[in-house]
C-alpha cells in the first residue's frame, strides 16, 4: 500500500516492487498477486472501522466501467459499449457496488466483479439479434394486413409482469448484491439501490425488489409512455380499467409542479407523480424535470422514478445524482491507483489488481479526511505528493554518518514532504 502512495508513473507488480522497501521484490509482489484475497470482506471491514459513520445515512450504488486492454489472453477479454469512446472497445469490464455517503457525498467500493460473456451466450445474443430482425420484417408486414382491424393480435396471451427473464447480468447483480447484503448485515441500514439508465426497466426493477427487497432509483427514457392513474368511474362488468390519460411532456398539468426556479436564463419545474408503465409490473414514483431556455425557448427534460412512491421529489434527486461519486471513483482509480495500467492477464492476479486499485480508493479518502483537518483543500496530488517527499526524506536521512534528534528529523521530514504539494499548509514553512 506504501508502494502505490509513493510510486509514480504506471501502476503495475513491477513498478509496486522498485518503490518496495525490504521484502517487497518482484517476486514477492508477483505471489501476493497469485493468491486468492476475500477483497469484499477487505473492503467492507476497513470501511466500517474507518469509514462508516453511526447515525449517517447511505444508500448503495451500482455501476459498470470499462477498462482498454490490448492482446488477446486477458482473462474475459471482449468488446465493450465504453462512453468514453463513444462506440464498443476491445477490453474488461467490471460491476461495481459501492456505498454512498449522503451527508459526506462520498463513494465507498465494496465489492467488484467481472462481466464476462461465454461464447454460449455470444452465440446466443447473435441469434436473438437474428430472430428479432425477422420478427421485425414479420411484424411490419402482419400490420400492413391487418391494417383496419382493431383488438390484440391472435395468440397474444397476458403476461406476469412480476415473472422476469433472468439474463446472465441480472443473475450475477443479483448474486453480489445478496453477498453484498448479507456481508454489511445490521451494521449499515440501506433502503435504496441507485443504477443508470440501462437498469430503467421492469426487469432491473424485479430484480431488485425479489432479491434485496431494496427500492430501486432509476431513469426512464425521455420518450418513456407514461400514463397517470385512472380516476373515474369504473365499469359495473368486466375487467377494472387502470391507465388514464397519456402523459404528455409538453403539457403536464400544473397540479403535479412540485418546485420551479430559475438560474441566469433557464428556467426549471419539477413535476412529481404516481404514474403507470405498461412495461413495469406496479406504479412509479416519476419525477420529471424540465428546463427551458428563456432566451431560445428551447425545451429539455429528464425522467427520474423509484418504487418507493413514499419518497419525497427531492431525496429522489438527490440520491440519482449521487450515483455519479461511483464514477469519481473509477477516475481516480484509473488516474491514480492502476486500473488503466495493470499487465496482468489470468484470471486471479487480474482480479487482484481490479480490487485492490478501488480498495486504495477507500484508503485514500480516509488518509484525505485526516489531512483535510489541518488543510481543507488537500488533494489527491497533495496526498502522493506528500508521501513521495517523505520517501524521499526518510532515504536521505538514511545515509547522513550521524542522525540528528528524533525532534529535527521530524520537522525535516514534515518540510521535505509538503515541498511538491499544491495545497501547502503554512506549518510546513516553519524551521525552529
Amino acid at each position: 500500500m506504501l508502494s502505490l502512495l509513493t510510486m509514480t508513473g504506471r501502476v503495475t507488480m513491477l513498478g509496486i516492487s522498485r518503490w518496495g522497501e525490504k521484502g517487497g521484490s518482484y517476486r514477492t509482489v508477483q505471489r501476493v498477486f497469485a493468491k486468492t484475497l476475500p477483497w469484499a470482506n477487505i473492503s467492507w471491514l476497513f470501511v466500517r472501522h474507518h469509514l462508516l459513520r453511526s447515525g449517517d445515512e447511505y444508500v448503495l450504488a451500482g455501476d459498470e466501467t470499462v477498462v482498454t486492454k490490448a492482446g488477446k489472453q486477458s482473462f474475459g477479454l471482449d468488446r465493450f459499449f465504453s462512453s468514453i469512446y463513444g462506440k464498443p472497445v476491445a477490453g474488461l469490464a467490471f460491476f461495481a457496488l459501492s456505498l454512498v455517503s449522503v451527508s459526506e457525498r462520498r463513494s465507498y467500493p465494496l465489492l467488484v466483479e467481472q462481466c464476462q460473456r461465454t461464447p454460449e451466450e455470444k452465440a446466443q445474443a447473435r441469434s436473438k439479434q437474428k430472430k428479432q430482425k425477422k420478427q421485425k420484417r414479420a411484424t411490419s408486414g402482419a400490420q400492413k394486413e391487418r391494417k383496419g382491424q382493431c383488438g390484440r393480435p391472435k395468440g397474444n396471451k397476458n403476461k406476469d409482469k412480476n415473472q422476469i427473464e433472468w439474463t446472465s447480468e441480472l443473475q450475477r447483480i443479483q448474486s453480489m448484491l445478496q453477498k453484498l447484503m448479507a456481508l454489511m448485515g445490521n451494521a449499515c441500514s440501506i433502503a435504496y439501490l441507485v443504477m443508470d439508465g440501462h437498469f430503467g426497466n421492469n426487469n432491473a426493477l424485479q430484480m431488485v425488489r425479489q432479491a434485496t427487497r431494496l427500492h430501486l432509483i432509476s431513469k426512464l427514457r425521455h420518450d418513456a409512455a407514461l400514463y397517470f392513474v385512472y380516476e373515474g368511474e369504473q365499469k359495473r362488468f368486466g375487467p377494472r380499467r387502470r391507465y388514464g390519460t397519456k402523459l404528455c411532456y409538453q403539457a403536464i398539468p400544473e397540479e403535479y409542479q412540485v418546485a420551479t426556479y430559475q438560474e441566469e436564463m433557464i428556467q426549471t419545474t419539477i413535476y412529481q407523480a404516481t404514474i403507470l408503465h405498461k412495461s413495469f409490473a406496479c406504479p412509479l414514483n416519476v419525477v420529471i424535470i424540465v428546463k427551458v431556455n428563456l432566451t431560445t425557448r428551447t425545451q429539455a427534460h429528464a425522467v427520474l422514478f423509484s418504487s418507493d412512491l413514499a419518497l419525497s421529489y427531492s431525496k429522489l434527486i438527490d440520491y440519482y445524482s449521487l450515483r455519479f461519486q461511483l464514477e469519481f471513483n473509477f477516475r481516480d482509480a484509473k488516474q491514480f491507483w492502476g486500473l488503466e495500467d495493470f499487465m496482468n492477464v489470468k484470471q486471479t492476479p487480474l482480479t487482484n489488481a481490479v480490487n485492490l486499485s478501488l480498495f486504495m480508493v477507500n484508503l485514500s479518502h480516509c488518509l484525505l479526511r485526516q489531512m483535510r483537518q489541518d488543510d481543507p483543500d488537500a488533494s489527491l496530488l497533495d496526498l502522493k505528493a506528500f508521501f513521495r517527499g517523505r520517501r524521499y526524506a526518510l532515504d536521505t536521512l538514511n545515509l547522513l554518518p550521524q542522525a540528528p534528534n528524533s525532534f529535527i528529523s521530524d520537522q525535516i521530514v514534515h518540510i521535505v514532504a509538503s515541498l511538491g504539494r499544491i495545497h501547502r499548509p503554512s506549518s510546513a514553512l516553519f524551521i525552529p
